[in-house]
């Protein structure tokens, strides 16, 4: 019986850490790493805008997020950035072709 109890006890004293694991500022953490590490990737002229729009909560064991680079009247580029949530590494795809308007991503 004591020992029903332990076991009770040990499972009810992890209970905080798992819901830490899923709290608002965890996952405001999570969006601004993905967001840092995108952002880390994209090389652009320093007249080039860049925009990151993070997934909020990405999947099981991935972020990601949409970047999008403004050239100005040159056009935008918009890629996909993957961030492997277990390794922190983040890769970025080569940029989508996109119709007139179809990259404009929300602020």
């Amino acid at each position: 019986m004591k020992r029903i109890f332990l076991i009770g006890g040990l499972i009810i004293a992890t209970m905080p850490s798992v819901t830490l694991a899923s709290s608002d500022e965890a996952w405001e953490e999570f969006r601004k790493e993905v967001d840092a590490a995108c952002r880390e990737l994209v090389e652009v002229p320093d007249n080039a805008q860049v925009q990151v729009n993070v997934n909020p909560f990405g999947s099981e064991s991935y972020g990601a997020a949409l970047v999008a680079v403004n050239f100005g009247a040159e056009g935008q580029d918009v890629m996909v950035c993957i961030y492997d949530k277990q390794s922190k590494d983040a890769e970025l795809t080569g940029p989508f072709t996109l119709g007139e308007g179809v990259g404009d991503l929300p602020e």
